[in-house]
């Protein structure tokens, strides 16, 4: 089972018509109405200490929103030293 930061906001017909996962190879911008986070665990967070926090793989977030969300900082997947 995919964890919510993996899974982008819109169905396979409009990723296909979207430039971020195909010739960009990027994440969901802000800014796309389709990558917001409507997930009861979405948790908009402004703690430097999660913000910041060096551990985080944020590579691994398929939506730019998700390197602000509580959830995904503190149980998202971790770089090893």
């Amino acid at each position: 089972m995919s964890k919510c930061w993996e899974q982008r906001g819109c169905d396979e017909e409009m990723q296909g018509d979207c430039p971020h996962p195909n010739e960009l190879n990027d994440n969901c911008p802000t800014k796309c109405a389709f990558a917001q986070c409507d997930r009861p665990q979405n948790e908009l967070t402004t703690d430097p200490a999660l913000v910041f926090d060096p551990t985080v793989d944020r590579s691994a977030a398929i939506k730019d929103v998700c390197t602000f969300c509580g959830f995904f900082l503190k149980n998202g997947p971790r770089i090893e030293n």
